[in-house]
Formats: C-alpha cells, sequence, structure tokens
C-alpha cells in the first residue's frame, strides 16, 4: 500500500520559503484593514430628538432622496436642517453628507463630538472649528 498525500499538503510543498512571507503580509494586511474597518464603525444608536444637519454639497437635486433615507434610518423629518457655513450644530447633533462629491451614491452619517469657536473660513465656513465621528453610511442607490 503506497501513502498518498493530502493535496494541501502536497502544494504547501511545492511552495518556497520566501513565499511563505509573502503571503503571510498579504494576511496580516487583511486582518489589519478589517480590524480598522470595525474600529472605525460606531455602533450608537441614532437619537431621533437630535438634530441632523445635511450638507448636499451642491446637489439639492437630491435634497428630497437625501431626507427620504435619513427619514427611513431613523431620523425625524422636522430635524433634518440644510447645512449651511454659519449654522453649526451642537456636541451630539449629528452630520449626515452627501458622500463623494460630485457623484453621490451615498449618505455618510457623522455624530458631532465637539465644537470650537473658529474664524469663519470661506469654504468651510464656522464647521472648519466642528469634529465628527463616523457613525454609519446609508446607500443612496
Amino acid at each position: 500500500m503506497t501513502y498518498e498525500k493530502g493535496h494541501i499538503r502536497r502544494d504547501l510543498e511545492k511552495v518556497k520559503p520566501g513565499e511563505f512571507a509573502i503571503m503571510g503580509i498579504v494576511v496580516t494586511a487583511m486582518i489589519a484593514v478589517a480590524i480598522a474597518a470595525m474600529l472605525e464603525q460606531d455602533n450608537t444608536e441614532i437619537d431621533p430628538q437630535k438634530d441632523v444637519y445635511l450638507f448636499l454639497h451642491g446637489r439639492t437635486d437630491m435634497q428630497e432622496k437625501a431626507e427620504t433615507a435619513l427619514v427611513a434610518y431613523g431620523f425625524q423629518k422636522e430635524k433634518i436642517i440644510k447645512a449651511t457655513s454659519e449654522n453649526v450644530g451642537r456636541v451630539g447633533d449629528y452630520a449626515a453628507m452627501l458622500w463623494r462629491p460630485p457623484r453621490p451614491d451615498h449618505i455618510k452619517i457623522q455624530k458631532i463630538a465637539g465644537v470650537k469657536e473658529v474664524e469663519h473660513e470661506k469654504i468651510f465656513g464656522l464647521w472648519k472649528g466642528v469634529s465628527k465621528k463616523d457613525i454609519d453610511t446609508i446607500s443612496l442607490e
């Protein structure tokens, strides 16, 4: 009776020692990316009593679609405020951005983590002083 090696063992014997290092690096990188993605997501439940500031990035044609998606997500329609450069939220409120300009396909939901006073800037306005934490995304497709 002859001993037949399993196909996995046979394949592993064909791999050169340097290739194991490359495979290890690739697997480690994939694990690191997965962990980073999990840590970036915040499982905070939405407080429907808080305001949500909607950033349209010039896409006013998508305002109704975005508001519908936010209401379906759990925000109250009357709490959705079109963001302006002068009107910033408070800590605990939310920012919802059509993302990725100029052709957004989802809404990025962020919780306002901090608000500090800053000089008004042309592009970002007073939002320059607002720090936010990513919570979730909503598809617009």
